[in-house]
C-alpha cells in the first residue's frame, strides 16, 4: 500500500513537473553587464567580463539562478566609450521581465554619467572599488555603491606602505613620489588625497599624466629618470599599463618601487615586460589564483559543459577573479532584496535594499567556495564604501604568479573622512540635493 501510494505520489509529481518549472521560469532577474571586449581597453575588460558572466552561468546551471529564479545577464558592448555605454545602459534598463537590477559600469567615466540617471530610473550602480570616490556617503549618493574601498583609501594606504619601507611615516619628509596617471576622471581620482597627504607628510609629489590610450610613454620617463623619484605610482588601464612598466624597465627603474593601482596589477600588464616586471607592486582586495573551491564548481558546471566564456586555463587571473567578487557580491545583494521584501520578484529599487543591508561574513564567503578569498564586507545606509581595507601584491615574474605580501592595510579616513565630506556636499549643493537622514 506504501508503495502505490508512494508510485502514485511520483507520478502525480512528474506531470506536475512542467507546469512547476514553467512558472519558476516566468519571471527572471536581468542582470545587464557593459563589457568591453573591443578597442584598446579590451584587454583588461574581457577577463573581467568573463569572471563576471562565469558566475552567472554557474549559478543558472547549478542551482536554477538566485534562489530558483533563473538569471537572465544582457551583455552589451561599450569599448570603456563613455557615450556607447550610456547608449548601452539607455537600451537594457527596460529588459523585461524586472527591468536592470543592477548596473556594473566598469567605467568611471560612464559612471560618473549614470549617477545621474541611477536616482531617476531607480537601478543601483556597483562601481566597485572605482568611480567618484564621495560617492562612499550614501547620504547623498544613495543608488551608488563603491565597496569594497576607494581610489582614495588606496592611495593612503599606498603612501603608508611607503612610510614603513622608509622606517616610519616621518622618514617621508624631503622624499618624492611621482603619480604617472591615466589623463581621465580615473585617473585625477587620487590627486586630491595624495596633495593632502603631501602637505601632512612633507614628501613632494610629482604629477604626470598619460593621454589615452596610453602607448607614448617616452617623455614620461624620460622625466622620471631625470627626476628620480623615491617611489612611483601608477594609475593606468588598459595598454597603458605595459607600456609604462615597459618603459620603467628601460630606465632601470626599481619594481619593488614602483606601485599600480589595482587596474593596474593583472598578468596582462606585467607579462609583455618579462622577467623585467619581476618584483612590481600593485594594490588588491582579493586574492589571485584558482586555489578556491568556487573555481572548482565553475570548472565543473560551466566550462566541463563547453559554457565558458574564456579560456578554462585562465580562470584565477587577477581580472578574472575581480569580475568573480563584483559578480558575487551582486548576488548577494539581490539574494537581501528577496529576504527584505519577502519576494524572489525584485526589482532594482529593492535590489539598492539589498546592498544597503548587504552583509558577507568571512563564514559566507566559505559557504560560497572562497574562504580567504577577500574580507568580510558590509553595507549601510550611510556607508557605501565598506572596510577600506588594502594589501599589496607583487608579481614573480619566474613563477609567472601574483602573491600578497603584505597585510591589509585600514585606510586613514583621517584623510580621506573630511574629503568625502566636502565634495559630497559639494555635489549635493550643485544638484539641490537634500542629504537623506540615515538614522
Amino acid at each position: 500500500m506504501k508503495l502505490t501510494t508512494l508510485a502514485k505520489t511520483v507520478a502525480a509529481a512528474a506531470i506536475a513537473m512542467p507546469l512547476m518549472t514553467a512558472a519558476a521560469s516566468a519571471y527572471e532577474l536581468v542582470i545587464p553587464t557593459l563589457d568591453y571586449r573591443t578597442g584598446a581597453y579590451a584587454p583588461n575588460g574581457i577577463p573581467f567580463a568573463n569572471g563576471f558572466t562565469d558566475y552567472l552561468t554557474l549559478l543558472n546551471n547549478r542551482d536554477g539562478g538566485i534562489n530558483g529564479v533563473m538569471i537572465k545577464h544582457v551583455a552589451c558592448e561599450t569599448a570603456y566609450n563613455t557615450k556607447q555605454g550610456v547608449e548601452c545602459y539607455e537600451n537594457t534598463k527596460n529588459t523585461e521581465p524586472s527591468g536592470a537590477l543592477v548596473y556594473q559600469p566598469l567605467s568611471t567615466g560612464i559612471t560618473y554619467q549614470l549617477i545621474p540617471k541611477s536616482a531617476v530610473d531607480k537601478i543601483p550602480v556597483f562601481s566597485m572599488g572605482y568611480g567618484r570616490t564621495s560617492a562612499a556617503n550614501g547620504t547623498v549618493f544613495p543608488w551608488i555603491f563603491n565597496f569594497p574601498a576607494t581610489y582614495w583609501d588606496q592611495a593612503t594606504v599606498f603612501v603608508q606602505y611607503i612610510g614603513d619601507k622608509e622606517g616610519g611615516m616621518d622618514k617621508l619628509k624631503g622624499k618624492k613620489i611621482a603619480l604617472v596617471y591615466h589623463n581621465s576622471a580615473y585617473g585625477k581620482e587620487p590627486i586630491r588625497t595624495l596633495q593632502k597627504m603631501s602637505a601632512k607628510y612633507g614628501f613632494s609629489l610629482l604629477l604626470l599624466p598619460v593621454d589615452h590610450p596610453g602607448q607614448e610613454q617616452k617623455a614620461t620617463w624620460l622625466q622620471i629618470r631625470r627626476e628620480r623619484p623615491d617611489w612611483t605610482l601608477m594609475w593606468g588601464w588598459g595598454v597603458m599599463n605595459q607600456v609604462a612598466i615597459k618603459e620603467a624597465a628601460s630606465i632601470r627603474y626599481p619594481m619593488d618601487h614602483f606601485i599600480g593601482v589595482w587596474w593596474s596589477g593583472s598578468e596582462n600588464d606585467v607579462e609583455p615586460a618579462g622577467m623585467a616586471a619581476n618584483g612590481y607592486l600593485s594594490g588588491a582586495f582579493h586574492a589571485p589564483g584558482d586555489k578556491f573551491p568556487l573555481h572548482d564548481e565553475i570548472k565543473k558546471y560551466v566550462y566541463d559543459k563547453n559554457q565558458g566564456t574564456g579560456e578554462r586555463e585562465r580562470i584565477g587571473e587577477v581580472l578574472y577573479n575581480r569580475g568573480l567578487v563584483a559578480a558575487v557580491w551582486t548576488v548577494e545583494a539581490i539574494r537581501k532584496a528577496m529576504e527584505i521584501h519577502g519576494t524572489k520578484e525584485v526589482r532594482g529599487e529593492q535590489v539598492r535594499d539589498g546592498f544597503e543591508a548587504l552583509d558577507v561574513s568571512e563564514a559566507r564567503l566559505k559557504e560560497l567556495g572562497l574562504p580567504g578569498f577577500t574580507y568580510a564586507v558590509k553595507i549601510t545606509c550611510a556607508n557605501h564604501q565598506g572596510p577600506g581595507k588594502v594589501a599589496l601584491q607583487q608579481w614573480n615574474a619566474k613563477a609567472k604568479q601574483w602573491k600578497i605580501v603584505t597585510k591589509f592595510y585600514e585606510p586613514l579616513s583621517d584623510i580621506t573622512g573630511p574629503l568625502i565630506a566636502e565634495d559630497s556636499a559639494q555635489y549635493a549643493k550643485e544638484n539641490g540635493i537634500t542629504p537623506r537622514s540615515c538614522n
